[in-house]
């Protein structure tokens, strides 16, 4: 488990600080959508309180004026529309600028409609009415059992299916205009003669707009028209022509509503005195006591928004799904804690609540949307003489001011979000490299003034210490350590020598003194206490020659010249010299055909094979070969020693460090120096040495590998530098 936990390590410097930039990115805006919040908040407010104060301006000039909500028609509201009279109904709410024959968008008050003709018989028509500011607008679901569309390439138009709307014009003349089609979709209206079969003047009339869709059992119609248009309102009528066959192209029927009186729920006055205030920009409405809408003039929308960048677009986008998320957290909550939960209120439902208020004779202010349009309704009450309430105000404006500066803080927001989030993460980031490089810079200085055999290089840092944070103090601390290393580093360099200095004076004259003994001693005299002592002065002296030897190693090979020799003639001379220098052991020879050049320094060469085979004999098993074997691997050299003996431990590469000894105790006091000069030799001819046991288990070889030289010598010239 310790072993597990050693290698987990935890997130880099730079990861740290880009985690903390993040959220500290993301807090920026954060609080700059809470700032904008709270201020569209305020804004919302005070155009609220604007509108109520509009329409309590306009309800001023409406009170005590009981007469002006006295002015409909006694049969309409009364009893149900017959066909002397065609109803035009108010339509709430907006209506498709562009038509598409549907009646999904009209309000429930506004379509009923009217059958002209028995359901079922053929050319017969249902017809609903409305008004909405100053257009009129119809809704047709036709009867035909045989569609016959009209030919563009006919001038005639009396020779396909059409409607045909009659009307008086403001001069007094009688209008006639006929809505045709070649196809489902938008329908084209013409101005016509008298007999209904030519347009005059020949080109479209632009001011009606028309959409027909072909279903199953007829047509569904809607259109438009200006109510400008018509001249006077006691004169209307829709008829529908019907033509069945598709190659005579006679008309077959027409069915007609008759020259019938169009009344809405209008009141003139009220009108004239709403639209002399000039609240032009406001979409106002007077709503007598009954709900009626005696007055609908103006408009929320005055003009289409301009299109929307497609990033401010995904930005307002992303502000709405933002607020939304908030506000369904918000009803969550709520619903956790309370019995209660609350409800969003729909379109329909805060109109009748403004409407309510204000005929309880209380003012109100709402907000809602309609078809992606934010607008503020504002309701106050119209009091007659007695203070009784006869009828409101609704006055509703959009807020596009309001959205205008909300998309500009968008912009705002969006900018710093963005420079926020690129640039404090960027800004981390680069402070987190530069700190990153300074402290790996100083793990690498620090790790470059020790080599991998422990020997201090460097005694200061060359960078970071004159900086005054705290990698700066660390760098100063680190620099002043390397330099007392390498004053205790002299020191020990230091010591070998001068033990040998000191330690060789009173050797010599211990060793005088023995000599002195041993020529004044008689035979009665025991002498194995005189030999022990000789040894023991001899054993000290090769220690000191050992330290001092390991010192000036590294010095000793700096000054040290190298040739190229030929090392398979310079092993072998060595292993038959070994084996008159330790004619009790057995050494075996192996090597390779031919001369193996390399680049060496031969005396250097003759100390490692000397702590090799010094390691070898004083390891190995008794009466088993100590076996030398020189091999050829490419562009380098390997030189094996192995004998039969003891194992190596797990840790064996420690066996190559100073002062490491892997005898028993009961040997022979030895300082671990022999296979550290081996490695040291090794390394300053550019080569390796390792150590391994045997494949059986049975003992160790320790392997040399030196590089080969480029550019050998002549044979003739390698045997003369041997035999020197």
């Amino acid at each position: 488990m310790a072993r597990i936990r050693s290698h987990i390590r935890g997130l880099r410097l730079s990861v740290k600080l880009m985690l903390l930039g993040v959220p500290l990115a993301l807090f920026v805006p954060w609080v700059s959508f809470l700032l904008l919040t709270e201020m569209e908040r305020l804004s919302v407010q005070q155009q609220s309180n604007q509108q109520v104060s509009t329409a309590k301006t306009i309800a001023i000039a409406f009170n005590g004026r009981d007469d002006l909500f006295a002015d409909l028609p006694a049969n309409i509201g009364d009893a149900e529309p017959d066909q002397r009279t065609l109803v035009a109904r108010p339509i709430e709410g907006p209506i498709r600028p562009r038509l598409n024959g549907s009646s999904s968008d009209w309000s429930e008050q506004a379509l009923q409609p009217v059958w002209f003709g028995s359901p079922d018989k053929d050319g017969s028509f249902a017809l609903s009415l409305g008004t909405r500011g100053k257009t009129l607008y119809a809704y047709l679901e036709i009867v035909d059992d045989a569609q016959v569309f009209r030919n563009p390439a006919v001038l005639r138009l009396n020779n396909a299916d059409q409607l045909r709307i009659s009307f008086i014009e403001p001069n007094g003349e009688g209008g006639r205009i006929a809505l045709t089609f070649s196809e489902s979709g938008s329908m084209t209206a013409f101005r016509m003669d008298q007999d209904w079969r030519f347009a005059n003047p020949g080109r479209p009339e632009s001011s009606i707009r028309g959409y027909l869709q072909a279903t199953g059992t007829g047509y569904a119609v809607e259109f438009a028209m200006p109510s400008t248009i018509l001249g006077s309102w006691q004169f209307f009528g829709l008829s529908f022509v019907d033509v069945d066959d598709p190659q005579t192209r006679e008309i077959h029927t027409t069915m007609y509503t008759g020259e019938s009186n169009l009344a809405a729920y209008r009141s003139p006055d009220l009108l004239r005195t709403v639209e002399a205030l000039g609240y032009s920009d406001l979409h106002v409405r007077v709503i007598d006591a009954q709900g009626r809408v005696r007055v609908d003039t103006g408009s929320y929308r005055t003009k289409e928004p301009d299109a929307e960048p497609s990033w401010r677009a995904n930005a307002l986008g992303l502000l709405t799904t933002m607020r939304n998320s908030l506000g369904a957290m918000r009803d969550r909550l709520t619903r956790w804690f309370s019995a209660t939960p609350p409800r969003q209120p729909s379109t329909r439902h805060i109109e009748e609540e403004v409407m309510a208020t204000a005929l309880a004779g209380e003012p109100i202010a709402l907000r809602r949307r309609i078809d992606q349009v934010e607008t503020i309704i504002a309701g106050y009450p119209i009091r007659a003489g007695r203070g009784t309430v006869v009828g409101m105000i609704a006055v509703e404006q959009n807020i596009d001011d309001i959205l205008l500066f909300q998309r500009q803080a968008i912009d705002s927001i969006v900018l710093v979000s963005v420079a926020s989030f690129f640039v404090v993460p960027l800004c981390l980031v680069a402070f987190a490299g530069r700190l990153t490089w300074r402290i790996g810079n100083l793990r690498r200085e620090a790790a470059a003034a020790i080599d991998n055999s422990g020997r201090l290089r460097h005694t200061a840092l060359a960078s970071g210490t004159n900086i005054g944070d705290e990698i700066g103090d660390l760098a100063r601390s680190v620099s002043n350590m390397l330099a007392r290393l390498g004053e205790h580093n002299a020191f020990l360099k230091k010591m070998p020598r001068t033990l040998r200095h000191e330690i060789n004076n009173p050797l010599n004259a211990l060793n005088t003194s023995l000599e002195h003994l041993a020529q004044e001693r008689t035979e009665a005299h025991d002498s194995k206490y005189m030999d022990s002592a000789k040894r023991g002065v001899l054993r000290i002296g090769a220690i000191v020659q050992n330290l001092a030897d390991a010192a000036n190693l590294e010095e000793s090979l700096g000054a040290e010249d190298m040739e190229v020799i030929d090392m398979q003639a310079l092993v072998a001379s060595y292993v038959r010299n070994c084996s008159s220098a330790h004619p009790s052991h057995r050494f075996v020879f192996r090597g390779v055909r031919g001369p193996v050049y390399a680049k060496v320094a031969d005396y250097r060469i003759e100390q490692l094979l000397d702590k090799l085979i010094d390691n070898a004999v004083d390891f190995h098993r008794a009466n088993s070969p100590i076996k030398i074997q020189l091999d050829v691997h490419r562009e380098s050299l390997r030189l094996v020693v192995a004998n039969r003996g003891p194992t190596l431990p797990e840790d064996a590469d420690s066996l190559f460090e100073s002062m490491v000894s892997r005898r028993e105790p009961a040997k022979d006091v030895h300082f671990g120096l022999g296979l550290y000069v081996v490695r040291t030799i090794a390394e300053h001819h550019g080569g390796t040495v390792s150590a391994v046991n045997l494949v059986d288990g049975s003992g160790v070889a320790i392997m040399v590998r030196l590089p080969l030289a480029s550019h050998p010598v002549p044979d003739r010239d390698m045997a003369t530098a041997v035999a020197g």
